[in-house]
C-alpha cells in the first residue's frame, strides 16, 4: 500500500509542492524525488529501510524502492543487507561536506564564534532557512559545561527557537507571510500562540537588534537570535546563543547574551563586507 502523509505534516507539503511543480516542463519531478530521498536521513539517523523513507518523504513504497536501488547504483547510498536498510554513502557526504567548504561565511564566522563562545561559556551555532526548519551549518561550543544533542545537519523547529525566530525577523514582509502560511499547516492547533509571540519578537527586532526564546522549544533551553543578511542577496543566517535558565535569565539575556550576539554578528558583517 502507498504511504500516505496526514494534512499538514511536512511529507504532505512534498507531495503538494510535486503536483504544484507537475505543470512546469523545466522541473524533473524524478530528481527532486531522488533528493528527497536523501534529505530523508537525519543526523544521528543511522540505517532507513524504504518504509521509514515512504513514512518520511509521503512517497510510494514501489517509488521509493526504485530510487534507492538506483541510489545505491549511484553511491550515494549504501545497502546493508543483514538489516534491509540503507546509509548515506561517502558520495553523498562529499556532497554536504563540499557544500559546507564553499561558504564563506562559515569561514568567516568560525573563529569569532569560538571566541564568543569561549568569552560567554555557552555554545553559538549558525544555521539557515530549511523549509519549515532552521539547519545548523556550524556551532562553537566554547568552554560551556552545558550540552545539548545537536550538531552540523540538525534541523530544529523554525516557529520555536531563537534560530528560527532571527530567520523570520530579517525576511521581507512577503517571504514572511508566506513563511506564516507554511507554519500553520505545520502546527494547526498552536498556531494562533505561536504567531503572535513571534509577531511579538519581530516587532521588538529593531529596536534590540535580538530575539529571545525563553523555553518555546526546550524548557531547558533559554536562547538569543540574531539574523545576518548577505550583501550579495544570497540568503538570510541567523546565530543563536542558548543555555539554561540560570544562566540565561531575563536580565543576562538584555545586558550580556543579546548585545554579545548582537556585536558578533556585526564583527562578522563587517569581515564578509571588506569593512
Amino acid at each position: 500500500m502507498d504511504a500516505k502523509s496526514p494534512p499538514g505534516s511536512e511529507e504532505s507539503e512534498h507531495d503538494e509542492r510535486f503536483a504544484q511543480r507537475g505543470q512546469d516542463r523545466k522541473f524533473v519531478v524524478a530528481l527532486a524525488r531522488g533528493l528527497e530521498v536523501l534529505r530523508a536521513f537525519r543526523v544521528r539517523d543511522g540505517f532507513l529501510g524504504n518504509h521509514e523513507i515512504a513514512e518520511r518523504t509521503g512517497l510510494p513504497r514501489p517509488t521509493v524502492t526504485r530510487l534507492t536501488y538506483t541510489l545505491c547504483e549511484l553511491g550515494y547510498l549504501m545497502h546493508v543487507p543483514r538489516m534491509g536498510k540503507y546509509q548515506l554513502a561517502p558520495s553523498a557526504i562529499a556532497l554536504g561536506y563540499a557544500a559546507l567548504a564553499n561558504l564563506g561565511i562559515r569561514q568567516v564566522a568560525r573563529p569569532l564564534m569560538a571566541k564568543a563562545a569561549d568569552d560567554l561559556a555557552a555554545p553559538i551555532a549558525l544555521g539557515v532557512l530549511d523549509r519549515n526548519r532552521a539547519l545548523y551549518l556550524d556551532i562553537a561550543r566554547g568552554s560551556s559545561t552545558f550540552t545539548v544533542q545537536l550538531d552540523v545537519g540538525s534541523r530544529i523547529p523554525l516557529a520555536k527557537t531563537a534560530m528560527g525566530w532571527a530567520l523570520i525577523a530579517a525576511m521581507d514582509p512577503l517571504e514572511r507571510e508566506e513563511t506564516f502560511d507554511r507554519l500553520a499547516e505545520r502546527h494547526p492547533r498552536e498556531w494562533p500562540v505561536l504567531r503572535a509571540e513571534i509577531e511579538a519578537a519581530v516587532a521588538q527586532y529593531p529596536k534590540k537588534g535580538y530575539v529571545r526564546s525563553p523555553g518555546h522549544w526546550r524548557s531547558d533551553i533559554h536562547a538569543v537570535g540574531v539574523a545576518l543578511k548577505t550583501a550579495d542577496g544570497s540568503g538570510i543566517y541567523a546565530f543563536n546563543c542558548g543555555g539554561p535558565p540560570h544562566q540565561f535569565t531575563p536580565e543576562k539575556i538584555e545586558t550580556v547574551y543579546g548585545p554579545a550576539m548582537v556585536k558578533l554578528v556585526r564583527d562578522i558583517e563587517l569581515v564578509l563586507h571588506g569593512s
